[in-house]
């Protein structure tokens, strides 16, 4: 009896297919827009990168939600929080090395 308790647990975590279509509908618009923008030189080059860096979050975001289910399940909090440490140390790692490479320039 608890095994089929758990496996229907089990499917209800899943995506519905709505929200896969939904998903799928949002990554195809966040990957054309940068790529028009692009294309068609709508943009300064500063501009061009905040929009497809901006671009590339709201797809992370996209992914986590509607495809990775990220706050769904038993341990839905301690996922989320797992995400937000490693971005953290992620977003240290990568500002410390820019910072690293911008003002420890050896003078030749």
């Amino acid at each position: 009896m608890a095994q089929s308790q758990s496996g229907s647990h089990h499917h209800e975590s899943h995506g519905s297919m709505k929200s896969y279509v939904i998903g799928f509908v949002l990554s195809i618009v966040l990957t054309i827009i940068p790529l028009v923008v692009v294309m068609n030189h709508m943009l300064t080059k500063t501009g061009t990168v905040f929009l497809i860096l901006v671009m590339a979050v709201l797809q992370f975001v996209v992914q986590l939600f509607f495809f990775m289910h990220i706050r769904e399940g038993e341990n839905a909090r301690w996922n989320v929080m797992a995400l937000i440490f490693g971005l953290v140390i992620l977003l240290t790692i990568v500002a410390g090395s820019i910072w690293i490479m911008t003002y420890n320039q050896v003078v030749h």
